[in-house]
């Protein structure tokens, strides 16, 4: 019996068979990658160079934009270097850090989508104690605990996956290292090795839901009681990106894990992952451009003063 210390490389998932295809697979998700990079930095530097986007909602904007930035970048250059030179190799260092940085960077960020929808709650619903409730010293603590949550739950998770005996050899049927992928190597009863750590992560995904939920329901009650329609709208306008992010992060995350057995399928996994590891991160800075005038002006301001010093 081998267990997870012999092993010295793991398998990827090989998207297709021929080299075309593999090809195929390395222009898509390089097309990909250059918008998450494009729209995600533009964000980080707009929001940076910006002082009138020093604002809490811009600043933790800004971390949704470098976690979103991290995540995609652990797990698409590595899957593009294996179909251009039609490689599955990864080594079990390599693995174990693309495992620890993405359940890092993720849970990071639902924690920060978290603190957003309080950002959003404390701006429509208390709008007078704004600036009291939210300073900077306050946006640096929830942002870093936010950060900090991610990292425990990575520290966690890794250890114990890698802690486990592995004798169903070294073939991932994924494109990237995944939990539920390596567990299905292994030889024993890992249920009571992951209880203490699934309650940690139950307990924090839940606590972020009902957080967000309770949010967005004091906003619904606080806008519907607004004399003005048009009012109404401005202030839920506000929340729109946030509401949209949030039901893809989700909706995405929880198909991923908590769909039953009889619908799954490799192909199936392999879809799924993408939908939830690579389209929300290229497609978040264009969600929350896309409403927002303060943004679009910004980067206008910013573009036109590039260009007139290349002048």
């Amino acid at each position: 019996m081998s267990n997870s210390s012999s092993i010295t490389q793991f398998l990827l998932l090989a998207f297709a068979d021929t080299q075309e295809l593999q090809l195929l697979h390395f222009w898509l998700f390089l097309g990909i990658y250059l918008a998450a990079l494009l729209g995600n930095g533009l964000i980080i530097t707009v929001i940076a160079c910006d002082h009138r986007l020093h604002t809490p909602m811009y600043f933790f904007l800004l971390n949704l934009s470098v976690l979103d930035l991290g995540c995609i970048s652990i797990t698409v250059p590595k899957s593009m270097a294996n179909s251009l030179w039609d490689i599955r190799a990864i080594s079990c260092a390599e693995c174990a850090a693309q495992v620890f940085f993405f359940l890092f960077l993720i849970t990071a960020e639902y924690c920060l989508l978290t603190v957003m929808a309080y950002d959003r709650y404390l701006s429509i619903c208390k709008p007078l104690h704004y600036g009291t409730l939210l300073g900077s010293r306050a946006c640096v603590c929830m942002a870093a605990a936010a950060w900090g949550s991610g990292f425990l739950h990575a520290v966690l998770h890794t250890a114990n996956t890698f802690s486990l005996p592995l004798c169903k050899g070294n073939a991932l049927d994924q494109f990237f290292c995944e939990i539920p992928q390596i567990l299905k190597l292994s030889c024993s009863h890992t249920y009571l090795k992951e209880f203490r750590i699934v309650v940690f992560s139950v307990f924090l995904a839940r606590v972020c839901f009902v957080f967000i939920v309770l949010s967005y329901v004091q906003i619904f009650r606080a806008v519907l009681r607004i004399p003005s329609e048009q009012g109404g709208h401005k202030a839920f306008s506000t929340c729109l990106p946030h509401l949209t992010v949030v039901s893809l992060f989700l909706s995405t995350d929880l198909f991923a894990y908590l769909r039953p057995p009889s619908i799954s399928s490799p192909s199936l996994d392999v879809v799924v992952a993408v939908l939830y590891s690579v389209v929300p991160p290229a497609v978040n800075p264009f969600i929350y451009s896309m409403r927002n005038q303060e943004l679009k002006d910004a980067l206008k301001k910013l573009i036109q003063s590039v260009f007139f010093q290349q002048q």
